[in-house]
């Protein structure tokens, strides 16, 4: 369980990656360490062959990210992505829905 500030820079130095996150609002582009996960998963869109779906997200101390918000851009693994949701889970952590270009 990631329960300290401690805890959540030990989670992130071990398994995160360098991103860029830079605010729509026209804030200044911040570097900072993230958790990326790729998710795919296959739809039922009711017909022969079924859709799969890229779920792309990060995670980061909110600390970090504390203004997050709709329509900023998060460049990770040579890719530029713009977030969609912002999920604060209320232990220190966000996590950013995002969207590939």
């Amino acid at each position: 369980m990631v329960e300290t500030a401690t805890d959540r820079s030990a989670l992130l130095q071990d398994f995160g990656e360098s991103a860029t996150w830079t605010p729509s609002s026209g804030g200044s582009a911040a570097t900072l360490t993230a958790l990326f996960q790729k998710e795919h998963e296959e739809v039922d869109t009711g017909g022969a062959v079924s859709v799969v779906m890229s779920h792309p997200r990060v995670t980061c101390r909110t600390a970090d990210v504390s203004t997050a918000a709709e329509g900023d851009s998060f460049a990770i693994g040579g890719v530029t992505y713009t977030v969609r949701v912002v999920l604060d889970d209320g232990t220190g952590m966000t996590q950013l829905v995002l969207e590939a270009p």
